[in-house]
């Protein structure tokens, strides 16, 4: 399909109508990291839950300088009205304030700009929907990762945190985080293991010299 980001190119610095007024998308992340990510349509079960755990998890996101935004391919209008069924199912107060943005992106421009479209899933139209695609962007708005889903699979977003956690370490320290990797280690260590080989891999791996810390 046209359109798409490939890992370090810049955002493109586009204007859209969101659920908080228009925005101009390198201003909305102004020194901040940042997380776009995409749905198929509003009200629909699976990105309810989606966008649930998203604002569930957004303090969380806040306290490591992520800003969220959402798209999906319906009005500003729909994604008020469905920000109350989404607060509803977060057993909240049905508001029509989610801790993030939705993007209006009923021509589905956005989507093509940026290679979202899901070419195997349509619409009652048969028109491609969105798939389910998450951009992380860090402060330079350049693309440092990528996720994309097909629509008929709903994300993780604790997956999507720890990564986040990953890239911003990596960022910072000459180190690089391994399988399953999350954060409450011992600095330098790696768990032993009996039956661990002895080339020069596991000779790397035992000296800590690549990780700052690492969980098994």
């Amino acid at each position: 399909m046209p359109g798409g980001l490939l890992l370090g190119d810049e955002a493109p610095n586009f204007e859209a109508n969101t659920t908080i007024g228009r925005i101009r998308f390198h201003d909305y992340l102004g020194d901040s990291w940042g997380i776009l990510f995409s749905h198929p349509r509003d009200f629909t079960p699976v990105c309810t839950t989606e966008l649930g755990r998203a604002a569930k998890l957004a303090p969380e996101f806040a306290k490591k300088n992520v800003k969220m935004i959402a798209l999906s391919v319906d009005s500003v209008e729909d994604h008020l009205a469905w920000s109350k069924d989404i607060n509803a199912y977060n057993g909240q107060e049905p508001t029509e304030k989610l801790p993030f943005p939705i993007i209006d992106d009923k021509n589905r421009d956005l989507a093509i700009l940026l290679g979202m479209l899901d070419p195997a899933e349509k619409d009652e139209k048969g028109m491609p929907v969105t798939a389910r695609v998450v951009f992380i962007f860090g402060p330079d708005k350049k693309l440092k990762l990528s996720i994309l889903y097909p629509a008929t699979t709903g994300r993780n977003f604790d997956e999507i945190l720890r990564v986040i956690t990953s890239l911003q370490l990596t960022a910072e320290k000459r180190v690089a985080t391994p399988v399953d990797w999350k954060v409450k280690m011992l600095k330098g260590q790696i768990p032993s293991s009996p039956s661990r080989p002895k080339g020069p891999v596991s000779k790397w791996l035992s000296s800590g010299s690549f990780l700052l810390g690492a969980l098994f």
